[in-house]
């Protein structure tokens, strides 16, 4: 027969209506549309960043330089070039309010330009140039209403930055630029800055950086520029931006974020696609006379095949629909919703990107799952027509469907590794999800043998032993109830364990090791000073010390360095660097030797051994580090052992003392504190005596790291979620297929002699005992995940958490619980009388 034939029988059938699709078009609709949201969002968000860019970065170009200001010349290239300028200093320093509270702030000091494009709008409304004038002979300053708080001042009250007093003249309410400024560990605070000149906060060796933005011709070609600023400022060690890509780590972040919940939503998809399995084989098997009385009339495997494939193609196309516009119509409705608390600009609108994204996986994730169904389908004999047996046979399908299904899944890995852009997290969530789909089924497997066994010994508990006889006999729903709920619930306990590992071991175990204070932009004359103070104070317990300078390495063996180590953060900025004439205190070296003692010759480089082979590098590359606009070429002569774990003092390089000399530079110092009243001291006395000194409390540093870790535990989970509202479709989907069975056995049961509550026991065991199974196994495979990512990813100590642990196993006795009792009100109300003639 032909394909016309068999789009005809399809036809027909569809005639029905959707009984027995229910949950298949809910599955397809849920994963579609939870990829399509993702997807949304993350096109939303970088049109925005491309639409704003220029808004963004404040200007059309910047050019930034570490710790110095531009020379005569870069000044001179800059005026030669643009229509205009603005120069702004960016640093961290403590503020001093009136009654002596002391709080860090993210310093920008702007000119009048600032800013080129966009507003700063503050509160009360005023312009910024006049709130920075000033009053009352001191020069003026508006803060973020975070920092007004902690200090516990008002609108024309006096604090001090360094040694400059200053009044708050208003509140910033929002900044043009925030995303430029980075990981902020204080809030910000606005000044003119030319009111630093006094303050004693931009002294030669001080950590702050300038940026220089440009309002460049219209029609200026970026990229060229660009070009032409490399060429001709060739050896000034300055980072280009532009509006192309305002904010590159806030976009990068963006994108790894969302392929990260893109494959999170796989797992829905996975959980999604065993409901449609479970779904296709049951209405498969209410169509076991129709099927045997097609093939009575002439009609071949083929036709058959292709009759309920095409059923299948016309309602995943349904579904598909269905999932975009709940996908893409619901972040566009909530858009503005959605803008106004987002850190960044989005342009929400519909995307083609994510629609084609969600529909290809939907797509074959359907043809997976529904492939061999439907070739067990084909083999139905119309003997089937008089004899039960001879209805299609079980087992694997012939080899052509399993190579088909083979090619499919590479084709989802492939398609998966290339939208999300990261091939190994694509197999690893793959291998996740494929283990944890076969570890439920032979958990399934293993719990209705379990069942089976223990069936007959519980003759004395007859509620207990119906649920087991449920469970382990014949036409049981244990496999597909344990598959969708426990992939759900894995997700979730991995994401569980992950995020209570990394906040113990920030919050717990860290501090015990970390220093309290981090003191930096010491000056070489302050250090006497602050070493007698600390180390004759019995509540310190250490103190560690180092000159510091930042530099940013720009060619590795005379390469640029982002060629031979792209991505690597070590080459993505400006990198912390020191000297040392001894090998420092708890260092050990891994390989090379140490400059001597007294040693004058050449530049020579010690780097940090985990580093160096992440990057390719090792003993006689030479690297090229650009320091306050000078090039210095060193090779590395040693390798050593550093420990970034701890937050304590750590430099990825080392340099003899000679190859710097006469670069201005300041002290970093850690102290390590037994106390919080020892902590309040030092701090007070050591920012009175010098107010230029910053002092970071690694703390708040930490609280900081949690409350972002926080954020991306919440995505993620919010993402697994979609996987667990899937699988309780699956689960009821599931437990409606398994109502007529449960009717049956009500019947015989309130015919023995049963009462109602009997029957609601044992209905409540079996879903009590299959949930428990689930949740069980979702917490093994949970914490299994947890441990891999803690030990293997993120290098952190693993205990299991187990609030987090019991509360996925009480999920999943809750969850199936709920589904049966709710499915357990047709076989408690049935007659047996009825039922029972209907089965004769």
């Amino acid at each position: 027969m032909s394909v016309r034939t068999a789009a005809k029988f399809a036809r027909r059938e569809l005639r029905g209506g959707l009984r027995g699709f229910r949950i298949f078009l809910a599955c397809v609709i849920l994963g579609v549309a939870a990829i399509a949201a993702v997807g949304t969002l993350r096109e939303s968000v970088r049109a925005g960043l491309a639409d704003q860019g220029a808004a963004l970065l404040g200007g059309d170009a910047e050019l930034e330089l570490t710790y110095r200001f531009a020379t005569e010349a870069e000044r001179g290239w800059m005026e030669g070039v643009a229509l205009d300028i603005s120069e702004i200093v960016d640093f961290r320093s403590m503020v001093l309010g009136p009654d002596g509270t002391r709080e860090l702030t993210q310093v920008k000091a702007v000119d009048g330009a600032y800013p080129l494009d966009g507003e700063v709008e503050i509160s009360p409304d005023m312009p910024l140039e006049a709130a920075l004038a000033g009053a009352a002979g001191l020069p003026g300053a508006v803060m973020q209403p975070l920092l007004v708080s902690r200090l516990g001042i008002g609108i024309g009250d006096t604090f001090r930055l360094g040694e400059q007093e200053f009044r708050l003249m208003a509140e910033l309410v929002r900044e043009p630029d925030p995303s430029r400024a980075g990981f902020g560990l204080g809030p910000r605070t606005i000044v003119a800055g030319t009111a630093l000149d006094g303050s004693g906060l931009l002294s030669p060796g001080s950590l702050f950086t300038s940026k220089y933005r440009l309002a460049l011709p219209p029609g200026t070609d970026l990229a060229a520029m660009e070009r032409r600023a490399t060429e001709e400022l060739d050896g000034s060690g300055f980072r280009w931006n532009d509006a192309r890509n305002a904010s590159p780590r806030v976009a990068e972040f963006v994108t790894r974020l969302g392929a990260f919940l893109v494959l999170v939503g796989l797992s829905g998809l996975a959980v999604g696609g065993v409901g449609i399995s479970a779904a296709l084989r049951s209405y498969l098997a209410a169509k076991v006379q129709v099927i045997a009385t097609l093939r009575s009339l002439g009609a071949d495997q083929r036709t058959i095949f292709l009759t309920y494939f095409l059923q299948v193609g016309v309602l995943a196309i349904v579904g598909i629909i269905g999932g975009l516009i709940l996908g893409v119509g619901l972040p566009v409705l909530l858009g503005p919703f959605i803008a106004a608390r987002l850190p960044v600009p989005a342009v929400f609108a519909v995307y083609p990107a994510p629609m084609v994204e969600a529909t290809l996986y939907s797509v074959l994730s359907v043809l997976i799952f529904t492939l061999w169904p439907l070739a067990r389908a084909r083999e139905v004999r119309a003997a089937a027509l008089y004899r039960e047996a001879a209805g299609a046979r079980h087992g694997w399908p012939g080899t052509p469907y399993v190579i088909a299904t083979l090619a499919l899944l590479g084709l989802l890995l492939t398609a998966a590794a290339l939208f999300s852009g990261n091939l190994t997290l694509t197999l690893w969530t793959a291998g996740g999800i494929i283990g944890a789909l076969g570890a439920l089924s032979l958990a399934a497997l293993a719990v209705q043998r379990v069942a089976r066994s223990l069936r007959p010994r519980m003759r004395s508990r007859p509620a207990l032993g119906w649920a087991l006889g449920a469970i382990g006999g014949p036409g049981t729903t244990a496999a597909p109830v344990m598959l969708s709920l426990g992939l759900g619930l894995t997700v979730l306990a991995a994401v569980g364990q992950i995020d209570g590992n990394l906040r113990r071991a920030i919050a717990g175990d860290l501090p015990e090791r970390a220093p309290s204070f981090f003191f930096v932009d010491l000056q070489k004359d302050q250090m006497p000073w602050f070493l007698d103070r600390l180390e004759n104070d019995p509540g310190v317990s250490r103190i560690d010390h180092a000159p510091m300078l930042r530099g940013i390495i720009s060619r590795i063996n005379d390469r640029p360095a982002r060629e031979v180590a792209p991505g690597h953060w070590v080459v993505e900025g400006d990198r912390a660097i020191s000297y040392a004439e001894t090998l420092p205190a708890r260092t050990t070296l891994t390989a090379g030797e140490w400059w001597g003692t007294d040693y004058t010759g050449q530049p020579q480089l010690s780097f940090a051994a985990e580093e160096a082979a992440e990057m390719g590098i090792g003993l006689g590359d030479e690297i090229t580090l650009n320091i306050l606009g000078r090039d210095i070429t060193a090779p590395i002569t040693s390798l050593r052992e550093v420990d970034f774990s701890s937050v304590g003092m750590g430099f990825v390089m080392l340099m003899n003392p000679s190859a710097l000399v006469g670069a201005p530079h300041t002290f970093i110092a850690t102290v390590y504190a037994d106390s919080q009243d020892t902590e309040e001291a030092i701090l007070r006395e050591v920012t009175d005596r010098y107010p230029n000194v910053t002092a970071i409390n690694v703390r708040d540093a930490l609280m900081r790291v949690i409350d972002l870790l926080a954020s991306l535990a919440s995505a993620t989970s919010w993402g697994a979620s979609v996987t667990l509202l899937t699988g309780f479709l699956v689960l009821i989907g599931a437990a409606a297929a398994d109502a007529r069975a449960r009717t049956y056995e009500a019947a015989i049961l309130k015919t023995l002699g049963a009462a109602r509550a009997q029957i609601l026991a044992s209905i409540a065991l079996r879903a009590i005992l299959l949930g428990t199974a689930a949740g069980g196994v979702a917490l093994a495979a949970g914490i299994g995940g947890g441990w891999a990512v803690s030990h293997f990813v993120m290098e952190t100590p693993f205990t299991v958490i187990w609030p987090s642990a019991l509360a996925i196993v009480a999920g999943g006795i809750a969850v199936t619980l709920i589904a049966g009792l709710v499915f357990a009100l047709r076989p408690l109300r049935a007659r047996p009388a009825r039922i029972l003639r209907a089965r004769e």
